[in-house]
């Protein structure tokens, strides 16, 4: 846990059945209910950017057209590279 890092506090409604999972959750991790709400978020939140990250490059590489040409010597170069 990060300390001395300013925080605010947010309400956040959940139903009985995901706090009886969120408890044995952090019982099992030992850590507090708010602790593992901010690794969980933290970590999906990574996981989105990542996913995002990951659309963006393959957009990108969609809009570049392939040169023939280069392809065609990297395949010539690929076919006489020597076997390990």
């Amino acid at each position: 846990m990060v300390t001395g890092v300013a925080r605010k506090q947010v309400l956040v409604q959940l139903d009985d059945a995901l706090i009886r999972r969120l408890d044995r959750s952090a019982g099992a991790l030992e850590l507090n209910r708010s602790e593992l709400i901010r690794q969980a978020v933290d970590a999906y939140l990574d996981a989105c950017e990542e996913a995002a990250w990951d659309v963006r490059t393959v957009r990108a590489y969609l809009d570049i057209p392939e040169d023939i040409a280069e392809m065609e010597e990297f395949q010539r170069l690929a076919a006489a590279w020597p076997e390990p």
